[in-house]
């Protein structure tokens, strides 16, 4: 891992990552999350949408391809080593990053209580898709000040989920990242978990060579051959 001299991984134990639809977790991050897993770190991930739009197929229902898309993320992330996954089922297209969304991954992050949250990068220009612009907004907002401080949401605190303050947070598709992951003993973990979603990527001979050759270039200026990368923030403690 290329990152920061002032970075210690030691003290990061728990992983939560925040994500719009399933298998963006796995487009982005997969290789991470393989990693992370092997060397004992807790990893979360949170998917705000059940992706239940997201298809060509004219023969499918909405609700058919959320349920479908839902059981292809929990064995995406069962292969990637990871047991806690939870569906907030903001429907697909309609994310927001409003008070309604902070409170859910607010709810999240006091659950879990990592130490990193990793989402997409809101503030990288041109970004197309508004379900990722809303989640990575929604995520950051959550991350501070609002899962820290007490106030927001009381009814939390009534159900016994304390604040709490994340050490990290890590925007994945950013256009200026400075932390790099050495993915290049976990690749085949990547794509095995993306090979689950079989209603994004079934018939994609290609998958392989087009995400090696991706992580390949990602990795360039790198001590290692693949790699996926991060903009990385510290919070204000």
């Amino acid at each position: 891992m290329s990152q920061q001299p002032e970075h210690h991984e030691d003290e990061l134990k728990t992983f939560m990552w925040v994500v719009a639809h399933p298998d963006d977790a796995e487009f982005s991050s997969a290789g991470t999350i393989a990693r992370f897993a092997k060397e004992g770190k807790h990893v979360v991930i949170v998917q705000v949408t059940s992706g239940n739009m997201g298809t060509t197929d004219r023969d499918i229902s909405s609700d058919e391809l959320a349920k479908k898309r839902e059981g292809e993320e929990t064995e995406a992330a069962h292969r990637l080593g990871v047991n806690d996954i939870e569906f907030l089922r903001v429907i697909d297209g309609t994310v927001m990053p409003d008070l309604s969304l902070r409170e859910k991954i607010t709810r999240m992050i006091r659950k879990y209580k990592p130490d990193v949250v990793v989402t997409h990068d809101p503030f990288r220009p041109y970004a197309f898709h508004p379900d990722h612009r809303g989640v990575g907004l929604a995520t950051h907002d959550s991350v501070y000040p609002t899962a820290r401080d007490h106030l927001y949401f009381p009814e939390h605190l009534a159900s016994g989920l304390e604040p709490h303050k994340t050490k990290e947070i890590w925007y994945f598709g950013a256009e200026q990242p400075d932390l790099y992951v050495d993915i290049t003993a976990t690749f085949d973990d990547k794509i095995n978990a993306l090979q689950a979603h079989a209603s994004q990527v079934g018939g994609r001979d290609d998958l392989a060579k087009m995400l090696r050759e991706r992580s390949k270039e990602v990795a360039k200026d790198q001590p290692f051959e693949l790699a996926e990368a991060y903009k990385t923030v510290k919070m204000r403690r």
